[in-house]
Order: C-alpha cells, then sequence, then structure tokens
C-alpha cells in the first residue's frame, strides 16, 4: 500500500488558534518533515476557500499557491490536491499553472480534478451552484483540454461551456515528455467522487488514479460501476490505482482514541462552529474506517486493500499541534501494510 499525508491549511479548522505569520511555518514544516520520511509517497491539500464544517472567519490557504509553494520547499514526496474544482478556474488556465508546478517540483505533480460540490463557497465566489450534469460536463471538457495542451503544447477546444483556440502551454509538464505520441497526460490525473453514470465514466476514460469513499461496502460498489464502464470504453481496469481518503484517529487504546475525538470535538466548538455542525462532523469522523488502536486501523485497511484500495491517504485533524497520531500511525500501521 502507498501512503499520502494531508498538511493542515485551514479548511477542517485546523490552523484554529495559530496566529497568521506562523502558518507557513507549521505547513513547510510538516512537508519537510513528510519530505524525509520515505513511507510518506505524497503531501496533499485540499480546493477549498472556506472552512468546514461550517463558514467562519478563520483562514483557509489556497490550494495551487500552495502547491507552488510546497515543491520549492521539498525535493522528494509528491504534491497534490484532492481535488482541484474544475470551475473555479478557467481549465486552460488552470492546466499552465500545472504545468509550471511541475517544472518547480521537477516532475512531482499529482493533478486531483473533481466537478466541485460546496455549495455555499461556490455561491459567495460568485460562481453560481450549476446542477450536477452541468458541472460534470465541465468537468469532462476541461479534462479534454489539460489532456490537449499537456501532450502537444496546444489546445483548441469549442465545448458547450469552456472554449480555446490555440491555446499555449511551454513548457509542457516534465512528466508529459515521456508520453510523446500518446493520448495520455504526463502529469498523473485523479479524478475524484463516486457518481456513477457521469464521474466513474470520465474516470474511466482519463483517470490515472480514482478517488472515492473507503467505507469497505461502498468502495467495492463503485470498483465494480468503475469496471464495468472500463469495459466500456476498451480501458484496462487495471491500469486504474483505486485511492480513497481517511481521517485518522488513532491512539494506543480506546481511551486515547477519545482524547482525541473529545479534542476534536472542543477545538471546533472553539472554532465558532455552530453545535449541529460539530455532532455531524464527529459523527463522521466515528464511522470512519481509520478509528481505533494501530492494530485495529491497519486491519480495517489491510480489508480494504484486498478490494483494491492500495493507496491511503490520510488526515490527521491534530497534526499542527500534535504529531504523536502521526508517529503512531507510522511506527505501527505503515509497516504492517507494507
Amino acid at each position: 500500500m502507498r501512503f499520502g499525508l494531508f498538511i493542515p491549511q485551514g479548511w477542517r479548522h485546523d490552523l484554529v488558534g495559530i496566529e497568521p505569520d506562523q502558518h507557513w511555518g507549521v505547513m513547510a514544516g510538516l512537508a519537510r518533515r513528510a519530505d524525509g520520511i520515505r513511507d510518506w509517497e505524497s503531501i496533499w491539500v485540499y480546493d477549498h476557500f472556506h472552512p468546514v464544517p461550517h463558514p467562519t472567519d478563520e483562514a483557509v490557504h489556497e490550494a495551487w499557491s500552495l502547491m507552488a509553494a510546497f515543491a520549492g520547499v521539498t525535493g522528494r514526496v509528491r504534491i497534490g490536491q484532492m481535488c482541484t474544482c474544475m470551475s473555479y478556474r478557467n481549465p486552460a488556465y488552470l492546466a499552465k499553472v500545472a504545468a509550471t508546478v511541475d517544472v518547480i517540483s521537477e516532475g512531482r505533480l499529482e493533478m486531483g480534478i473533481g466537478a466541485g460540490w460546496y455549495e455555499h463557497e461556490w455561491r459567495a465566489y460568485g460562481y453560481g451552484f450549476p446542477g450536477a450534469g452541468e458541472r460534470l460536463a465541465r468537468l469532462r471538457e476541461g479534462v479534454e483540454i489539460f489532456r490537449q495542451l499537456w501532450t502537444t503544447g496546444t489546445a483548441t477546444y469549442a465545448g458547450e461551456h469552456y472554449q480555446v483556440d490555440g491555446a499555449l502551454c511551454f513548457p509542457r509538464p516534465l512528466q508529459g515528455t515521456a508520453f510523446e505520441g500518446s493520448e495520455r497526460s504526463g502529469i498523473p490525473m485523479w479524478v475524484a467522487g463516486g457518481g456513477e453514470r457521469k464521474t466513474l465514466r470520465i474516470a474511466a476514460e482519463y483517470a490515472d488514479y480514482t478517488n472515492f469513499i473507503g467505507q469497505p461496502d461502498v468502495f467495492a460498489h463503485k470498483s465494480q460501476v468503475l469496471k464495468e464502464h472500463c469495459a466500456d470504453v476498451g480501458r484496462d481496469f487495471d491500469t486504474i490505482t483505486r485511492s480513497s481518503n481517511f481521517n485518522v484517529f488513532i491512539g494506543r487504546d480506546e481511551r486515547e482514541v477519545e482524547e482525541r475525538f473529545r479534542w476534536v470535538e472542543n477545538h471546533l466548538r472553539g472554532a465558532g462552529v455552530p453545535e449541529e455542525g460539530v455532532q455531524r462532523h464527529l459523527t463522521m469522523y466515528r464511522e470512519g474506517p481509520a478509528v481505533g488502536t494501530p492494530e485495529q486501523v491497519a486491519e480495517a485497511l489491510a480489508d480494504l486493500q484486498d478490494l483494491g484500495m492500495t493507496y491511503a491517504i490520510t488526515n490527521f485533524i491534530e497534526s499542527a499541534y500534535d504529531l504523536s497520531g502521526v508517529e503512531l500511525f507510522e511506527r505501527e500501521v505503515i509497516p504492517a501494510l507494507r
């Protein structure tokens, strides 16, 4: 199994209480730490502008600014977003940004992309909030523009939602130079989401990686749907790596696990999150697979590995303040799954 690590950027209220002039130091320090531990293949952030589970005035740092910054302060670990919302940026512009970050990072970029879902954020930034069909249509059109720009250096496309006419992308991504004559881009493409009719169809056509819910029954079902789409489009299902995200609540015993939940509960309340949001997120966290002692977490991930989940992207909500959970996971869970 391969492992990625989310770096706190504020989206989950995970920088609250840290002064803004210290935010970058915290994020960069955690990125450098992961860069020095080979068990971590990648580091990740979210592409969001407002925090969850409720919009507050707490800090959230922008994903692609962080991509460039992380590229400059690390040298080995791969860098990604889970996942970029296609409609937040013109896709030709976004392809250019990604190509630049790939050069800065010397070929270490992962491209996470999805249709977007956070309605409050969409409307607040003036994007409206089109229906799911339109958001998914934009995703498909944007991915096609990416592919043209990264593989040929130019794109001309007349879609319903996006139009480009001779857009240029030079230099191309460093990773793209290994794919001359191929339709596939060099920057690994992560198509995130589990929508069965459209999102997984797009994944079957374009994705190097998928990312959907890590509950075993859901994961198995989505995998089967993806396999059927792959058969329809003539894609080898086994060429797509299936991943999931995990909020990890780990402790040496049940008491320590409960202490982590109490910390998060108090932390969210202190950040001004309404009680309904606090309880809703606590329920979600408790129902996740990566909760318990190292043995329990390793067993849950091994069960998912048996279903084909071979890339776990982990989030430790307390990591800006306390690394004990990360360290316990590194010592006892990762070796059990290597």
